[in-house]
């Protein structure tokens, strides 16, 4: 199993960047493919940007494309979502998720194929 908790969210002017962590216990993670979803109020949770184990595979969102960037440090147990020009549609409950997989290269968008998730952390654009 993997624990993951979120840190990073908060309150930023449209424009604006934020670097959100997620932090994973045990000795596995290089193990995990890692996502980013998040969920606005009222809104169902979407996919935003997922990296393969290796890390050298990413997808994003289309939403988020040329704005988002996902990296990890499998040494330091850490994903990592730098989002630049943040948009006030970008408000939402940031998630981190894991999901384990044989496959280096792997990567997914799909919530539902994530076993692990972190409790979240909340992002705030302002207009």
């Amino acid at each position: 199993q993997v624990q993951l908790v979120e840190s990073g969210g908060g309150l930023v002017q449209a424009g604006g960047s934020l670097r959100l962590s997620c932090a994973a216990s045990g000795r596995t993670f290089s193990r995990y493919a890692m996502g980013w979803f998040r969920q606005a109020p009222g809104k169902e949770r979407e996919f935003v940007a997922a990296i393969s184990r290796s890390g050298g595979n990413t997808d994003y969102a289309d939403s988020v494309k040329g704005r988002f960037t996902i990296s990890r440090d499998n040494a330091k147990n850490t994903v990592y979502l730098q989002m630049n020009s943040l948009k006030p549609e970008d408000t939402a409950v940031y998630y981190c998720a894991a999901d384990y997989t044989v496959d280096i290269d792997y990567v997914d968008i799909r919530g539902q194929k994530y076993h692990y998730w972190g409790q979240g952390t909340q992002v705030t654009v302002s207009s």
